[in-house]
């Protein structure tokens, strides 16, 4: 059964370039545009993985990933925050907060499907073209 991910992001062309890049590395994906559909698919979905925009409306990628963190049942499910702010101080923040990776935009897609793959079980799908 491949592996889920699930894309948070309120940005629909970073939304779409993330699905494809997922999708053509073998992953089932979700998308969610707001910090509280993010949550909902969580419960639902269940991904394997989130893709976490830090700025988003109706709840941060902060408080999402801290919730995930809180939650006994979510606990396990890993976490790449996504974020145009690589300041040291948001990164600090966003691995405070639970994050297992944060990767600064724009970023590398190789980089990114080769992150998400070191973070999930397994070998993972092949790495995509860029």
């Amino acid at each position: 059964m491949p592996l889920k991910v699930l894309i948070a992001d309120d940005e629909p062309s970073i939304v779409a370039s993330l699905e494809y890049l997922m999708t053509q590395s073998g992953y089932t994906v979700k998308t969610a545009a707001d910090g509280e559909t993010a949550l909902a698919l969580v419960e639902q979905f269940r991904p394997d993985l989130v893709l976490l925009d830090v700025m988003m409306p109706r709840r941060s990628g902060y408080e999402v990933c801290q919730e995930m963190r809180r939650r006994e049942d979510l606990r396990h499910i890993k976490i790449v925050m996504l974020s145009a702010k690589g300041r040291e101080t948001e990164v600090s923040k966003g691995m405070a907060t639970g994050a297992d990776a944060y990767v600064t935009k724009p970023f590398s897609t190789r980089e990114l499907v080769s992150r998400v793959a070191t973070l999930l079980p397994g070998d993972g799908p092949p790495p995509a073209a860029p």
